[in-house]
């Protein structure tokens, strides 16, 4: 029976639960987006293209692996983690002959990838370069359409497309810039991929003999190929493989497995997706409840009349109860399919953004299910009724005639139960700001950072009608000098403060999360591009366009007393806890390089020792002459003695090994940075530097703004990330206003004929609005920079989050045309009826 009430009741009212019903398809959307998002990075398929003949491929382990065994109450629990490397890993190339030798295998052909990078006007078209030996054709195949292999060191064949691309033929020349000097090769030949299959990379082959010198990696192959013999089952051949490799590390991928292989930054970034995911999909779940939550309660509040005369015909809080819950189940049942419809087409959005801004390659596939379209109706059901029901508590909860009373006039004061929560969950988001200071990662202290604003804005949206009454007692004297409609607004903050206090909510959000998002960012790089700047010594640096600076560039300036250290980044892992590091020259590095050393020395620095900051040396419990283990970029083990610990780990890295020690372990042994110490002039520098193409000479103050535009490009990704959960947080500030506007037709109709003009109607909804900002913008700005504040203090060591004022004012500025467009319009629509039909209409 309470079914068929709720259907009654759903389509006489439309318009009442319109907005309850956009909140819930716009929550619904948002997790069904983030949802894809998240499926794309559990289960995303990686396609191959290279080895697309090649149904066996073997290749070296790319975790790193910690087994812990605990032993409780006479049982043993056995517990295995692993974590991927930053760098490609190697296998020993002897395993090519043991693979000859297994039974059904026809061909056994290694594989070298490496950095290769041709140097034309027209560049890649967004592929990346790969060099080869042409002995490794055939794992796609790629055949020769025109020209020769390459067989002299200078030689090179290139693919079709780099060949149209660049219009290269037989007998030109090719400057290629690989991990090595960059080198002129003459073009021999023309190869075609079989299939025609390959989008996302080109590919350049060498001779067997060049090719070797310019991987680095001695007696190691990238990947080892096994082509079956005729007849022979690509399972059976697998489990052969599988059967000689036995006793070693290497891996062995078939189907859909060799992409991960062949695409290294694919399958890292399956790892950033689910991380992403999870925190826009947490963080939407969490503002979506806070939102859906206040949008009933305004819902209900609408309806007081209604739902207090159902309980003076004697209707029980039972009733009451599940004629709501049914309500919402079929507003929420509605809202999460269409919500659900709606958000496949906006994941896929949201992937092809990622993509495009470099977040994740194309090389990952999006993946889409029905489990995202059932997690978010799910949601949405429970979230529309656990909202219906904590809204329904107390008119379901009190007598009929207090019902009746409360329909006519606003209760005095909140329950005590909803002040009660409010204190709680304040002292929690407190605490929250407290724990987050003391946070040094930026892994552990991001979702704090978001989680503390959404509690705190929790906070005040149930202690947000003592709120407003507060803030109508202090501007009420000065807005009543204004004039008939200052009175009428400060009438309405006191006598409906809860209804006030559904809009401040949902804009304290807003404005909280967008200055937290927009300064979170800026506030760590600011402060690592202060350290890096205090700490650079260097006269010049040289940086590069391409892939990075020739180790013989730098070599070339170290004249005389000159001094160029070479900067190389990776990260390696200690345990399995991921920190960043880098590799510079040793020799004159107190000439250009300064990281603030507090204990130890940096002339101790060789292929044996390491710097590490102060951060890593409390986690780690290091100090100078400690042992320190380790698991360097590409997979290898290494123990290594701490020489010093240095303060400025924020701006150069937790820890610094010896260049050459950290460059025969990264996929890209170019410098990213050389520090030099000079008396020669900037052009005689450039002059030196001439012959390596790409290669400039800058100041410190020209090299930290590069670094700045890198560091803004990679927030670019976050501040588009949680831009779905701002937009989402907008669209309920405008939908919460209008349905507060909307609400008060009859209210409108009377002071009209009251003898309130039009005019001065409108006045009161603007002078209103702009009381709602401006306590909004108080609290959500205090939100705002505690949480920055804390999260300053915790990663910077300093309370002086990076605030933009002109970012800050036009946060505000959005804010408050929003408010003023979401009470303006509906207003004007409100004030359209004549007020004697309005006000004689039956309710």
């Amino acid at each position: 029976m309470m079914l068929r009430y709720a259907l009654r009741t759903v389509r006489h009212r439309k318009g009442g639960f319109l907005g309850a019903f956009l909140a819930l398809m716009c929550a619904a959307a948002l997790i069904t987006a983030c949802g894809t998002l998240l499926e794309t990075g559990l289960r995303g398929t990686i396609g191959t293209e290279r080895y697309a003949a090649t149904p066996v491929v073997v290749s070296a382990d790319q975790n790193v692996h910690q087994t812990t065994v605990k032993h409780k109450k006479g049982k043993t629990k056995t517990k295995h983690k692993a974590k991927p490397i930053a760098e490609r890993a190697w296998l020993p190339e002897n395993l090519t002959t043991r693979l000859s030798r297994v039974p059904g295998a026809d061909r056994v052909i290694p594989e070298l990838t490496f950095l290769a990078e041709p140097l034309t006007p027209t560049g890649t078209g967004g592929r990346t370069a790969y060099g080869h030996a042409w002995d490794s054709a055939a794992l796609t195949p790629y055949t020769l359409t025109t020209g020769t292999p390459p067989r002299a060191r200078d030689d090179l064949v290139v693919d079709r497309y780099l060949a149209d691309r660049a219009r290269l033929q037989p007998g030109d020349r090719l400057t290629v810039q690989s991990t090595r000097s960059p080198r002129t090769y003459r073009v021999t030949g023309i190869a075609a991929p079989a299939g025609n299959d390959i989008h996302h990379q080109t590919s350049l082959f060498f001779s067997t003999a060049e090719a070797q010198r310019l991987d680095a990696h001695p007696g190691q192959v990238t990947v080892i190929g096994v082509v079956p013999a005729e007849g022979t089952d690509t399972t059976a051949l697998r489990t052969a493989v599988a059967k000689e490799l036995r006793g070693t590390t290497a891996q062995v991928g078939v189907g859909d497995e060799r992409g991960p292989v062949e695409f290294l930054d694919a399958a890292a970034a399956r790892i950033k997706l689910v991380s992403m995911g999870g925190a826009m999909g947490g963080t939407s779940l969490l503002v979506a409840v806070l939102v859906v939550v206040g949008t009933f309660a305004l819902s209900v509040q609408q309806r007081h009349r209604e739902l207090a005369l159902l309980r003076a015909i004697a209707a029980t809080p039972g009733q009451i109860r599940k004629l709501i819950g049914r309500e919402a189940l079929l507003i929420g049942a509605a809202a999460g399919v269409a919500g659900a419809l709606a958000g496949l087409p906006l994941g896929s959005w949201l992937h092809g953004r990622f993509v495009a801004l470099g977040a994740v390659p194309a090389t990952l596939q999006h993946t889409v299910s029905v489990f995202p379209l059932f997690a978010a109706v799910a949601a949405t059901l429970i979230g529309a009724w656990a909202a219906a029901r904590v809204s329904s508590r107390r008119i379901a909860r009190i007598r009929p005639a207090e019902a009746l009373a409360e329909a006519s006039a606003e209760r005095g004061r909140p329950a005590w139960g909803r002040i009660l929560a409010g204190l709680v969950l304040l002292a929690g988001g407190t605490v929250l700001v407290a724990v987050l200071s003391v946070l040094r990662t930026e892994p552990a202290s991001t979702p704090v950072t978001f989680l503390a604003v959404v509690v705190l804005a929790s906070s005040v949206a149930l202690l947000g009608p003592l709120l407003v009454r507060a803030a109508a007692a202090v501007l009420g004297t000065p807005l009543r000098l204004t004039g008939p409609g200052g009175r009428l607004a400060t009438a309405n903050l006191r006598g409906n403060a809860v209804r006030m206090a559904s809009v401040v909510t949902p804009l304290t959000l807003l404005i909280g999360m967008t200055c937290t998002v927009l300064f979170v960012q800026p506030t760590l790089g600011h402060a690592a591009r202060a350290q890096a700047r205090e700490g650079i010594r260097a006269d010049w640096v040289l940086a590069a366009e391409g892939p990075g600076v020739p180790a013989q560039a730098a070599r070339q300036l170290r004249t005389g007393r000159d001094v160029a250290t070479e900067v190389v980044r990776t990260t390696v892992r200690v345990g399995l806890d991921k920190y960043a590091a880098q590799g510079v020259s040793p020799a004159g590095l107190s000439r250009t390089w300064d990281p603030d050393v507090t204990a130890g020395s940096l002339a101790d620095l060789t292929n044996n020792t390491v710097a590490v900051s102060e951060l890593a040396a409390d986690q780690l419990h290091l100090k100078p002459g400690s042992t320190l283990k380790l698991t360097l970029g590409d997979g290898t083990p290494t123990t290594l003695t701490v020489a010093a610990v240095y303060a400025k780990g924020l701006g150069f890295g937790d820890l610094t090994m010896a260049h050459d020690l950290v460059a025969r372990h990264v996929d890209n042994p170019l410098a990213a940075t050389v520090l030099v110490s000079t008396a020669r002039s900037q052009e005689e520098l450039a002059a030196a530097v001439r012959k390596f193409p790409g290669v400039r000479v800058v100041s410190p103050a020209t090299a930290d703004s590069l670094q700045a535009e890198r560091l803004q490009a990679n927030a670019e990704v976050n501040y588009f990330a949680m831009g779905l959960v701002l937009a989402f947080t907008a669209i309920a500030v405008v939908n919460t206003l209008a349905m507060s506007v909307s609400e008060r037709v009859r209210e409108f109709a009377l002071l009209r004929l009251a003898g309130a003009t039009r005019r001065q109607v409108l006045r009161m909804l603007r002078t209103e609005a702009l009381l709602v900002l401006l306590l909004a913008t108080t609290l959500g700005s205090g939100i705002a920079l505690a949480v920055l504040t804390a999260f300053s203090i915790g990663m910077t060591g300093s309370a002086a989050p990076a605030v933009t004022p002109l970012v800050y004012v036009t946060v505000v500025a959005a804010a408050g045309l929003l408010a003023l467009v979401g009470t303006a319009l509906p207003g004007r629509v409100a004030l359209k009826a004549r007020p004697v039909t309005v006000a004689t209409a039956r309710e």
